[in-house]
């Protein structure tokens, strides 16, 4: 049963807001601690100390939350990701945004959604993610794990030419604007929209799927996720770019990138009652059709 949670936010558009103002109250009623996520200065809210604790690192608090809830769109729930990262805190995460694979509660059920909650009527789905191991320090010392893709990416008009290793056994060259490394939580997100497959949540496989090929007969190709690959570019540029979800990085075109499956795993809150596949049908409007 929930003693307190944690709730991350950083949208100040009204209806984020409001859907703030809204959880905490709702777990207040509930005598449920709330621990809110506020950088100096945030004038969003205006909690008191006796009915929130502020914090900026969850290091801080003085007791660990049982759930932390993201409160925002998709890329509010992976920047909430690093927040928990090695934690163990399952994650929850409710939808102001537009698409909301990720953030799969309703703004609109707020209410009830909570009782779901507070009353331990809901699943935690274990997602496996990625990491880059080389090049290191990426991001000034902050983990280059993620939830949903990497990317290698042309920086100019040209494309560029990326030679894939599984295992150090030679895959394939790719002519392409650049290559999406994604797990399976992320084949709803940049994958999908380069025409590779969907796999549900609890899949470990890591799918490779090129971006605007300069070949017609290249396709996503899914493998065992406990592969490790090994990708060499080459260009006429001196740099490249490469993500990590939200986050980017120029490298030089010479670097190697090593790419394994993350020892970290995320666990994410499913309300029973919901379901990948529903979610599926809802966001992709499947059998959207006057005859279903």
């Amino acid at each position: 049963m929930l003693k307190r949670v944690a709730i991350y936010s950083k949208d100040s558009n009204d209806r984020t807001r409001e859907a703030v103002q809204k959880l905490v109250s709702e777990f207040l009623k509930r005598d449920i601690e709330v621990n809110l996520y506020q950088k100096a200065g945030d004038t969003r809210f205006s909690f008191s100390r006796e009915e929130v604790t502020p914090f900026t690192s969850l290091a801080m608090l003085p007791a660990r939350p049982d759930m932390i809830l993201s409160v925002g769109g998709d890329g509010t729930f992976l920047e909430t990701v690093l927040k928990v990262k090695d934690s163990g805190i399952p994650v929850a995460g409710v939808n102001t945004g537009r698409m909301g694979f990720l953030a799969n509660i309703p703004n609109e059920e707020l209410g009830n959604s909570v009782d779901h909650l507070c009353s331990g009527d809901y699943q935690i789905i274990e997602r496996s993610m990625l990491e880059i191991t080389s090049p290191p320090g990426l991001f000034n010392g902050e983990s280059s794990t993620v939830l949903n893709e990497i990317t290698i990416q042309k920086l100019l008009l040209s494309m560029i030419i990326i030679h894939v290793y599984v295992d150090d056994v030679f895959l394939n060259t790719y002519w392409a604007d650049g290559l999406i490394v994604s797990t399976a939580t992320g084949s709803t997100a940049y994958n999908l929209s380069a025409g590779g497959p969907i796999l549900s949540p609890g899949d470990e496989s890591i799918i490779i799927s090129p971006m605007s090929p300069h070949n017609l007969t290249i396709r996503p190709i899914v493998l065992s996720g406990s592969s490790r690959l090994r990708m060499v570019m080459e260009g006429r540029t001196e740099e490249c770019l490469l993500t990590c979800d939200f986050r980017f990085r120029k490298i030089p075109i010479s670097e190697e990138i090593i790419i394994v499956k993350s020892k970290s795993r995320l666990g994410t809150v499913m309300l029973k009652g919901r379901d990948f596949y529903s979610t599926l049908r809802n966001r992709l409007m499947w059998g959207a059709d006057t005859r279903n």
